[in-house]
């Protein structure tokens, strides 16, 4: 691995700079964002040779600043950024976003690739910008590109050359809400889907507490390869088992996965089915302390191969699909040697390549709960922290990773202690020491090394003499220090990977099923305007997703998305269906949707039909007819 610096790091913004995130481009173009915490924005480095230079003598990388893409960008509109964007300790700037933040690059086959930008605050929720000209520049930023006010912890990726899916937690129904871009990441308005279907509702959302917080959502993955199944979107989240765990508060110990093999048709609705990839056993940690701590992390390789990683607070666990996440492996622990029955948490994973898989986490040197101060932090005989718990990034690479059990071999990836003391696994409400928050990243660039970017908090903060005078010393444990974002890679790639072979095979379809996909316009009520629609629905395991938007509804515009509250109604008849469900209307809910859709021939234009009812408090809407564009597809087994 190439040096971290034991001094600030190259990386360090005078404030602070947690959950670090990374991607590196299809052109070898590295990038890393942190946040500062609400309303104080994100920041951008990057890394492109051609413009920053070569790695310097020690192989350290010469990061360039690109300011807070959230609050105009360092460089934009007027080559000086934001008023409030200057950058330092007494004006730290103002931005609408820096709660949380993630970025995806595209990979387009000429020309720079896109990178989208997402920034976070609960209210209004999710800032969305994108630059073309590698981060350099940032378009003007939407604070609105949340379909829905009010939202939590969103994840991004990307695919060709200018897809973006984001997802990210509904406060009011705690479902996993994602969206598709189609021009990069500046609005997000060209599909929609919910990651919990209606099967696993009533185990993971809300039946405890009021808002619902049942489950935890990792990032969302899209498969890159060239295999039929190219364009799958995967969605990784935890919870407890049942409903009745959900009810009794238990721990999140199942860990699930969510697929949409219909996202990538390009309609503006898509559906999800969910799939367990593993329960922990009553007795073991993960049933104790969840598979939370913190958040589930899964990656696609370039076969189709689907990897999933968590950690039960001990272990960092990891499973694989050989079928689109259809069924998985039994997990294997992944850290080894003295981190074995350590704290071990904060799990990330990449994947390429034919099994390549690199997984990251955090691990210290002591047994005992990461969150427990009693064991991690006891008091220190000379008043130093020398006596805490000790922390490293460890990461663990195997080429072998869609083996029953394959073989990972263990690195320590940090040069030096980055951490004293707990790490708080509780998210905002968490009682432990939160100064690296709740993750860290690592990606794979195209020579297929590791590129880890994570929070580090070893010396005390330049600040310490205002923030806590008389202490400043780095084992101080009163000294006043804020995490600040490294970055270390692999100097050389494995050279075992394997690049060829099979790709992972496609799940069959139960006896009986159907399936009914379609969108495109029909006329609106009023005339010279047309309502769009997108709709997706299947009869086995009953689950449905629409989209439809009305311009000319009486009243006004209305925008109609199925909600996953309860199980939907399918049924087919010929070359016809009709599904029933729950609908937000306007992002609100309390209405339900009657669909009727019949796919008449190939192409459906003029000939295929569809029908919506929609009805609600004082509410009544209907509209029918032919398709003036696109089409209606129903699919049987």
């Amino acid at each position: 691995m190439a040096p971290t610096p034991t001094g600030l790091s190259p990386l360090a913004f005078i404030v602070r700079g947690l959950e670090p995130g990374d991607r590196v481009d299809s052109q070898g173009t590295a990038y890393v964002v942190s946040i500062r915490g609400v309303p104080g924005g994100i920041d951008l480095w990057r890394w492109f040779q051609t413009s920053d230079g070569a790695p310097n003598p020690d192989k350290t990388l010469p990061f360039q600043y690109e300011g807070q893409p959230d609050n105009c960008g360092i460089f934009s509109f007027t080559n000086g950024g934001c008023a409030n964007n200057v950058g330092n300790p007494t004006n730290l700037g103002v931005a609408p976003g820096g709660g949380d933040a993630d970025i995806a690059v595209n990979a387009p086959f000429l020309g720079v690739p896109n990178l989208a930008i997402t920034s976070l605050a609960l209210v209004p929720g999710v800032t969305a910008t994108h630059s073309t000209d590698r981060g350099d520049n940032s378009s003007v930023p939407n604070p609105v590109a949340a379909l829905l006010p009010g939202d939590d912890r969103q994840w991004q990726d990307a695919i060709d050359a200018s897809t973006v899916y984001l997802e990210y937690h509904d406060i009011t129904t705690f479902n996993i809400e994602v969206q598709r871009s189609s021009d990069g990441g500046v609005t997000y308005v060209n599909g929609f889907g919910e990651a919990i279907d209606t099967t696993t509702l009533p185990a993971v959302v809300g039946a405890a507490v009021t808002p619902p917080t049942g489950n935890v959502a990792g990032q969302t993955r899209i498969d890159k390869s060239s295999c039929p199944s190219r364009g799958n979107l995967y969605q990784i989240f935890v919870g407890p088992d049942s409903m009745a765990e959900n009810v009794a508060g238990a721990p999140p110990r199942t860990v699930y996965v969510g697929v949409s093999n219909d996202a990538k048709l390009g309609m503006s609705a898509f559906m999800f089915t969910d799939h367990k990839i593993f329960t922990s056993p009553t007795t073991s940690p993960g049933a104790t302390f969840g598979t939370a701590n913190l958040f589930p992390a899964l990656a696609t390789d370039d076969l189709g191969y689907v990897y999933a990683v968590w950690s039960d607070n001990t272990n960092i666990l990891y499973s694989s699909s050989s079928d689109q996440g259809t069924t998985w492996t039994t997990p294997v622990r992944v850290n080894s040697g003295a981190t074995v029955g350590k704290a071990n948490v904060f799990p990330w994973v990449a994947a390429d390549a034919n099994g390549h898989v690199v997984v990251v986490w955090l691990g210290d040197n002591l047994v005992g709960n990461s969150n427990d101060r009693t064991v991690l932090e006891k008091s220190c005989s000379d008043g130093t922290n020398r006596c805490w718990a000790k922390w490293n990034v460890y990461m663990a690479e195997t080429v072998t990773g869609h083996a029953l059990v394959p073989a990972f071999t263990q690195y320590t990836a940090s040069d030096h202690i980055i951490h004293s003391g707990t790490v708080s696994t509780g998210g905002l409400g968490g009682g432990a020491d939160r100064s690296l928050a709740d993750f860290f990243q690592v990606a794979l660039d195209p020579q297929h090394r590791g590129n880890i970017s994570f929070a580090d908090d070893h010396l005390a903060s330049p600040l310490c003499t205002s923030q806590s005078s008389g202490h400043c010393a780095d084992n101080d444990p009163q000294s006043f220090r804020t995490g600040q974002p490294y970055f270390t890679y692999q100097l050389t790639p494995n050279p075992k990977i394997v690049t060829a072979g099979a790709c992972a095979t496609t799940p069959p379809q139960p006896p009986g099923f159907e399936k009914i996909t379609g969108g495109g316009h029909i006329p609106s009520g009023q005339p010279g305007v047309t309502a769009k629609f997108g709709l997706v629905a299947q009869n086995k395991q009953p689950n449905a997703s629409l989209s439809y938007h009305d311009d000319g509804a009486p009243g006004g515009p209305i925008d109609v998305h199925s909600s996953n509250t309860s199980v939907p109604t399918v049924t087919f008849s010929g070359n016809c269906a009709e599904f029933k469900g729950d609908a937000k209307v306007n992002q609100q809910l309390g209405y339900t949707y009657t669909v009727d859709a019949c796919d008449n021939s190939e192409p459906g234009t003029g000939q295929d039909t569809f029908g919506i009812t929609v009805s609600g408090p004082n509410f009544f809407y209907n509209n029918s007819g032919k398709l003036t564009d696109a089409n209606i597809q129903i699919h049987t087994q």
